[in-house]
């Protein structure tokens, strides 16, 4: 009886020890604070546990690649992130049926109008939705950029590990399409144009920045979740 245990004991023993080391092994694939890092470049995102507000800088950015789909205001027309190169694309997740969307148009709309000049292209990506109503929400709220109809999310899939549910979400590109700033709730005008703009002058007189890329990066600000954006 004693031996069976003994045997049971170091059993556990084992078991517990087997547990780490695989955590150990799983902790030494992503950063301390959860990122990733794609072998290819290519943008993989990682869950940041809470945090709304996602920043990277250029050597921690992973690029986004083959993003496309039918345009919401034309289904004859394609929509390619390639068609924007070289400018800063500030996609935005949205839905006519999200409130927190509904909040933050105009806000998307002036950054639009502010910086596009600068060479800077705002990109809806509308999911989930019909397309009549997402139409009419673009006439109501006078949104003059372009939107991606995605009602099933295919085209998320670009976002590589995006989560689909989270709308609003807005995803800032900089002008090699890298992934530089994300915001996973509603944003506004005063605390996104700043911050594009910087995106925008970044290598201004010295060339743009051709550092390595990588996957999901880590975040140098961070915020809570409001309770009225985030997933729905």
């Amino acid at each position: 009886m004693k031996s069976n245990r003994r045997r049971l004991r170091a059993g556990r023993r084992w078991l517990v020890l087997a547990t780490v080391a695989l955590l150990g092994l799983l902790s030494g694939c992503a950063g301390g604070d959860g990122s990733a890092v794609s072998e290819n470049g290519e943008f993989t995102f990682v869950s940041p546990g809470g945090r709304t507000r996602l920043f990277y800088p250029p050597d921690e950015r992973g690029r986004v690649t083959g993003l496309k789909g039918d345009s919401l205001e034309n289904s004859d027309r394609r929509i390619r992130l390639s068609d924007f190169e070289g400018e800063v694309v500030v996609l935005n997740i949205w839905g006519s049926w999200c409130p927190p969307c509904r909040a933050e148009a105009e806000d998307l709309q002036a950054v639009q109008d502010t910086l596009g000049d600068q060479g800077v292209q705002l990109l809806g990506i509308d999911v989930r939705d019909n397309r009549n109503a997402a139409q009419d929400f673009v006439n109501n709220f006078g949104v003059t950029y372009p939107s991606i109809f995605d009602p099933s999310g295919r085209a998320m899939l670009a976002l590589d590990g995006f989560p689909r549910s989270t709308t609003p979400a807005t995803v800032v590109l900089d002008r090699e399409h890298r992934v530089a700033a994300i915001y996973l709730t509603a944003i506004t005008k005063e605390e996104l144009l700043p911050k594009v703009r910087d995106i925008a002058n970044e290598g201004a007189g010295s060339g743009s920045e051709k550092t390595g890329s990588k996957g999901a990066g880590s975040a140098e600000q961070e915020s809570r979740a409001p309770g009225s954006g985030g997933t729905n």
